[in-house]
Formats: C-alpha cells, sequence, structure tokens
C-alpha cells in the first residue's frame, strides 16, 4: 500500500467516525430515540438525559462517572472490562513515551534503505521510520533492544496495579452487593446411582444432612424438562400471539384478525387468530400439566441444586471434596439462576473430560483450516493480485479513485466479513463441553477466539505478506525462508494500521451511533409491535458481547504491542483505538448495555494470561527479528520470556484463588439483610415448572406431593 492509499484510508475512516458521531449528536436527542440511547438508565429508573446538555456532554459524562456509579449500572463485569481497556492504554501510552521519540529518530536517521541495491524491493516513506531503514549488525539496534526491556517492564507494572485493583474491586462488591439466590446455593454433579427404596431427592437430602447437619437447608434436583419446556415455550408463543391480536382488534373492531396456520403463515387454513389462539391454550394448558407430573415423577436425573442456611456453610461446602472418588459427588458454587446451562448439568464426570479434550481437537483444526483460507484471502485480496489473477477486473481497478479506495480497504473489509461467523461456532463447541454456566461458557470461547485471531489474523496475515512477495525465491533457495519472512514484518505495518484505524474509527463510530439498533427498532415499532411486551423486547438492549469484544481488542493489543518496536508509528492508533474505545463502551456501559449475568470480574485473570501471552509473543518476534537482522546481542533478550512466566505464575498464586472462589471471610460478614430462603429456592424453579403458569395450582401440587414426601420439590432443567 503507497502512502497516498494509505492516507486515504485514514482520512476515509475519519470522516465516516465524524459523520457517525454527529449522527449520535442528532438522534440521541430526537424524542422517541430514548429507549435505543438509554436503555440502562430507563429500566434503572433514571432520567435518561439526566446531567448537562451539550455535544460533548456524553464524553463529559463516561469520564465524571465514578467507578462506583459503574458497577451499580453495569455490573462488575462491565467495569472490569473497563480497566482492561484503561491498562492496555496505559502500557501504550507509557511505552510510546519513551519509544516514538527515541526509535523515530534512530529508524529516520539511518539509511539502509536508500543505500540498499534490492530493486525488487518497493519501500515507502513509513519504512524509513522502521527498523527496515536499520543496517544488518547495526550497533543501533541496541536501542530497539532495551526497547523491549522497557515495554516488558511497563507490561509488568501495569498488569500488577490493575490485578491487585480489580481484586479490591471484586471483594467490595461481594461485600456490598445484596443477598442473591446463589450464595446459598451450591451444584451438584455426577450423583451416584440411586440406592434400593429412594428418591433421587430422598438420596441426596440424606447425604448432605449427613455431612452438613447444621446447614443444610433443601435441595432441588434437576430432571430432564425438554418435553415440557417445548410445550411451554409453545403456551407462551400463543399467548403473545393472542395480546397481539387482541390488541389488533381494539386498533379496528371492524375487522378480526385472521392468519393462516400452515408454514410461517403462508399456507394451510384461514382462521380467526383470537378464538384459534384462545383454543390452542385451552389445549395445552393440561398438556403442560400432564407433562410437569410426569417429569417430576420419572425424568430425575444425577444432578442437583443444594441450599444452605447462610452463605459461609455454602461457601464451605463448594470448596471441599465430599466423595473419595473424585467423580462421584462433585460439588462447585452455584452459578445464577438465569445463567444456568441446565443442559449441561447432569452429563457424566468422563464424558465432560472426553469432551473438553475432543473439543480442543476440533478447535485446533478449526483454526488451522481457517488460517489456509484466512491466509489466501489477505495475499489474494491485494490490488496487485486482483490484477494479476483477474485480468478482467484491470479497467476498473485501474480507475484512479477506484484504485486507491480498494487498496485502502479490500483486504480489511474481507477479513472482517469472514470472521463474523466464527464466534457463535467457537460459543456452541464450548457450551459442547459440558460447561454449567454462560459466563463459563462465554471465557471459554473468548479465549478459543483469541488465539484463533492471533494465529490466523496475526501471523497469518503476517506470513502471507512474506510468502506471496517472494514465492519463486523460496522455491529456488529455500535456507531463505526464515530470514526473508522475518524482514518482511515491517511491510505489513500498513495493513495493520489500517486494520486498527478501521476498527476504532468504523467500528466504534458504529457503536456509539447505534445506527443498526436505531433501524432495527423504528421497522419493529412501526410494522411488527402491538402491545407494550413487544415495544419492550424491540428495544432490549443487550450486555457487552464479551466473548467477541474483548478477543477483538487482545488482537489490537498483540498487533501494537509486537510491531512497537519494529514501526513505533502503530503506537499512537493503538493509543488512539483503547482511548477512544474506554470513552465510548464507558458511556454504553452508563447507558445502553445491560448485564444478562454477573459474575464479579472472572474475566479478569483469563485476561490477564492473554496479555501476558501477546507479551511473550512480542518478546519472541523482536528476539526472531533482530537475530535475522545479525544483531549479536540478541542473546539478552532470552531472559524476557522467561521473565514473563515467572511473573504470571507469581500473579497467580497471588490473586487467582480469590475469583476462582469466594474467600471465607468475604462469605462471613454480616449480611445488610435476612436472607430469604425460599425466595432462594424458588429462583431456580424454571419457568416451565412455575405453578404460577397455572390455573389449577391446587392439582399441581398434588403431583409435587406425590414425588416427595417432604416441602421440598423436585424441578426439571430449563
Amino acid at each position: 500500500m503507497d502512502t497516498s492509499s494509505f492516507l486515504t484510508s485514514l482520512l476515509t475512516s475519519f470522516l465516516i467516525f465524524v459523520v457517525l458521531v454527529l449522527l449520535f449528536l442528532y438522534l440521541s436527542q430526537r424524542p422517541g430515540n430514548e429507549v435505543v440511547y438509554f436503555p440502562n438508565r430507563i429500566l434503572k429508573g433514571l432520567e435518561p438525559r439526566e446531567g448537562a446538555r451539550g455535544p460533548f456532554a456524553w464524553v463529559r459524562g463516561a469520564f465524571g462517572a465514578s467507578e462506583q456509579e459503574l458497577v451499580d449500572l453495569a455490573g462488575v463485569d462491565a467495569a472490569v472490562y473497563i480497566v482492561f481497556l484503561g491498562s492496555v492504554l496505559a502500557i501504550l501510552v507509557f511505552s510510546g513515551l519513551i519509544l516514538l521519540p527515541m526509535l523515530l529518530s534512530v529508524n529516520a536517521t539511518d539509511n539502509y534503505i536508500e543505500s540498499s541495491q534490492s530493486s525488487q524491493t518497493n519501500f515507502t516513506s513509513f519504512d524509513k521510520l522502521s527498523m527496515s531503514n536499520i543496517a544488518q549488525r547495526s550497533n543501533r539496534m541496541w536501542a530497539h533492544l532495551l526497547a523491549v526491556y522497557w515495554v516488558s517492564l511497563v507490561t509488568f507494572y501495569i498488569l500488577w496495579k490493575a490485578y491487585k485493583h480489580v481484586s479490591e474491586l471484586r471483594t467490595t462488591a461481594l461485600t456490598a452487593a445484596e443477598t442473591k439466590p446463589e450464595r446459598f446455593a451450591v451444584l451438584v454433579r455426577d450423583i451416584p446411582p440411586l440406592p434400593p427404596g429412594q428418591t433421587r431427592k430422598e438420596q441426596v437430602d440424606s447425604y448432605f444432612r449427613q455431612l452438613h447437619p447444621d446447614s443444610f437447608y433443601r435441595s432441588l434436583v434437576v430432571t430432564d424438562n425438554k418435553e415440557a419446556n417445548k410445550i411451554w415455550q409453545e403456551l407462551e408463543n400463543y399467548k403473545k400471539k393472542l395480546a397481539h391480536a387482541e390488541a389488533v382488534f381494539v386498533e379496528n373492531e371492524k375487522v378480526r384478525p385472521k392468519h393462516r396456520t400452515g408454514f410461517l403463515g403462508l399456507i394451510g387454513q384461514k382462521v380467526d387468530t383470537i378464538e384459534f389462539c384462545n383454543q390452542q391454550i385451552k389445549e395445552l394448558t393440561p398438556k403442560l400439566e400432564a407433562e410437569q407430573k410426569t417429569t417430576l415423577k420419572e425424568k430425575q436425573l444425577a444432578s442437583a441444586i443444594v441450599f444452605f442456611n447462610s452463605w459461609p456453610a455454602a461457601v464451605s461446602a463448594s470448596q471441599t471434596i465430599h466423595s473419595q472418588p473424585l467423580d462421584k459427588w462433585s460439588v462447585m458454587a452455584a452459578p445464577e439462576p438465569r445463567e444456568l446451562l441446565w443442559e449441561n448439568l447432569s452429563i457424566p464426570f468422563f464424558v465432560r473430560l472426553v469432551r473438553q479434550y475432543a473439543i480442543y481437537v476440533v478447535v485446533f483444526f478449526t483454526i488451522f483450516f481457517y488460517m489456509i483460507p484466512i491466509t489466501f484471502i489477505s495475499a489474494f485480496t491485494t490490488l496487485a493480485n486482483l490484477r494479476k489473477y483477474l485480468p478482467f477486473l484491470k479497467p476498473i481497478v485501474d480507475q484512479a479513485e477506484i484504485k486507491t479506495v480498494l487498496e485502502a480497504y479490500l483486504p480489511q473489509i474481507a477479513l472482517l466479513v469472514f470472521l463474523a461467523i466464527l464466534p457463535m461456532i467457537l460459543l456452541a463447541l464450548s457450551k459442547l463441553e459440558g460447561i454449567p454456566s454462560l459466563s463459563h461458557a462465554i471465557r471459554a470461547t473468548s479465549g478459543k477466539y483469541f488465539y484463533f485471531t492471533v494465529l490466523n489474523v496475526f501471523i497469518g496475515v503476517t506470513l502471507a505478506s512474506g510468502l506471496f512477495k517472494s514465492f519463486k525465491q523460496f522455491v529456488k533457495h529455500a535456507n531463505t525462508i526464515v530470514p526473508t519472512l522475518g524482514k518482511s514484518l515491517p511491510g505489513s505495518t500498513n495493513f495493520f494500521i489500517t486494520y486498527v484505524a478501521l476498527k476504532f474509527f468504523v467500528g466504534y463510530g458504529l457503536e456509539l451511533s447505534r445506527l443498526v439498533p436505531l433501524i432495527l427498532y423504528h421497522l419493529k415499532r412501526r410494522f411488527l409491535c402491538k402491545t407494550d411486551a413487544e415495544l419492550k423486547e424491540a428495544w432490549a438492549p443487550g450486555d457487552f458481547n464479551y466473548a467477541t469484544k474483548v478477543p477483538n481488542d487482545m488482537l489490537i493489543t498483540t498487533v501494537v504491542m509486537c510491531y512497537s518496536v519494529i514501526a513505533p508509528v502503530i503506537i499512537p492508533f493503538g493509543v488512539l483505538y483503547f482511548a477512544i474505545g474506554w470513552v465510548v463502551l464507558r458511556n454504553q456501559a452508563l447507558k445502553v448495555y445491560v448485564p444478562s449475568y454477573e459474575s464479579y470480574g472472572r474475566m479478569w485473570p483469563h485476561i490477564h494470561t492473554r496479555i501476558l501471552a501477546s507479551l511473550v509473543l512480542f518478546q519472541i518476534t523482536m528476539i526472531g527479528y533482530l537475530g535475522v537482522k545479525y544483531f549479536y546481542s540478541t542473546a539478552l533478550l532470552i531472559p524476557l520470556p522467561i521473565l514473563s512466566v515467572i511473573f504470571g505464575y507469581i500473579c497467580s498464586k497471588r490473586f487467582y484463588q480469590s475469583f476462582a472462589f469466594v474467600p471465607l471471610e468475604i462469605a462471613s460478614q454480616q449480611p445488610k439483610q435476612s436472607p430469604n430462603l425460599e425466595a432462594a429456592f424458588e429462583a431456580y424453579v424454571p419457568p416451565c415448572l412455575s405453578t404460577e403458569k397455572f390455573e389449577d395450582i391446587e392439582q399441581y401440587e398434588d403431583a409435587r406431593s406425590e414425588v416427595s414426601r417432604t416441602a421440598s420439590a423436585v424441578y426439571a432443567t430449563a
């Protein structure tokens, strides 16, 4: 990419960002759009536009809000994510303060490129600011070696401070939070086969009453209620259709709403919607009651939620080995009711183990085989290769305006589109491992996606750039592959700078403007929504998609860190990415997104580990690059990856256990309010088995009492 195309790309991205910000400023003030731009505040019962007005009010609000306000409005997980963005920003800023003045002057004042006799290599003005302009064996590379140490030491310091801060934030939140159902519950899996003459509930109750005689409260046995849930979902859908049809009829009482009963309402018999829905509800209600009785009696599974009368008792139980064979009576802290993956709770111990390793193999091959098309796309979508392999496009791509735009954006857009479907695949694979909670599955997905993006995007694009440029040379001289690929590293700088700029200008512009949610909301409101429930569902904002946001941010971290010494000009773009992201996403956390679960920062240890992985990759990259530049003092960098591993080990020993488990001293603090244990129990009841869903509650209670002679009940999976 030449300088003009590069500047065109940056200018275009900046103009798009300005337009999107102006749209945000205008649209967010329009009446009727509050539910799109302030849904979190609305759901919390707060004034949407409370505070100062003006075009920069949202920036002042993002900066002015305290961390406690952020926790109160968006949860600890969102606050920890903002800490992550701020930590990487601090690493890049402090690194850049030294690297930019020192390395740019060192690189720019050498003349290796001008004196090079290679006629096959095209250099740009950016190459003169990178290590490409440093001659082999030059003593100038001492500056780059010292820069690697500086970046590493800054990263160690910032990560230690951040880990300590997040640990304190988690402790404060756990201490101050209101009483929640999961604090009194543990999840029990791998329950042994039933003894003769006992029900599953009696087995669980007797086992835990014997081990915890003073603190055991009651149990809820998990059952297989797939069929009951299917009927319940169908019943709920007909209730929604009935409410919609009645609202339509109120608008126009002359015409009763009708629909066809076949596929997508396009074929089949035409019926009166109100009468049809009432008839279906009348038929499905007793059907669901009958299926519920069957589920309670015959579909009990080998897992349960066990409740204790205090938080310390539940914490102690969750951290205790209960059985001599470790594949029986597995006990862990219960996830929040809303994030339980019920279908995974009863998967046996060894099946989970086999699935886990099988998924690792599948992910490995997914990463490997994805690298082939990504490498091909990255190399093929360059303008030169399009002209070479698709000659019929020459008349189009040779036009100056089209050539500039294509050269600036085509590879990056192709890569972004190609990666769009991957997170859904990885999330499905993570759930197949047998993970019991949504937050755990998202953390697992985030890890898989991170390694995928690093291996395929960062390494794949870098290798593709060198391979396609020098393929003929490799065929003739195979021993030149490593040096040639190493020397090609600075050549990918422009691609990654453009990629980063596209992400923070266009990506954060779209995030802030919320054009897609706004358009979808108004289309649904205009043509589909007739009831308040439908309207609320249309503007439901969702939560931060950590499964993709964190890995994408980590990719930028890896790219900027790995190129920070080779081509320091990338550092300001990394700073802009995380600075704009910190402001925009803090605003979104305060006003837009609503958390779907709360793990109290459990993702931070994984984020910390991946930042260290990026640092180690940076250190190894610099060892390799200085090596192919024949700088004989390169060996002085070898201790750095070892120090990084040691630092990670120390952080893990110092902090990790307090994230994996709740410390007993925190759980033992006096609660602010007396716990309602019955409410905690009811919170784990799946909606399809809740008695309040039925009119004939007495009949349902009779069925429930047949399963257990105690006051407890056996409930099913959702």
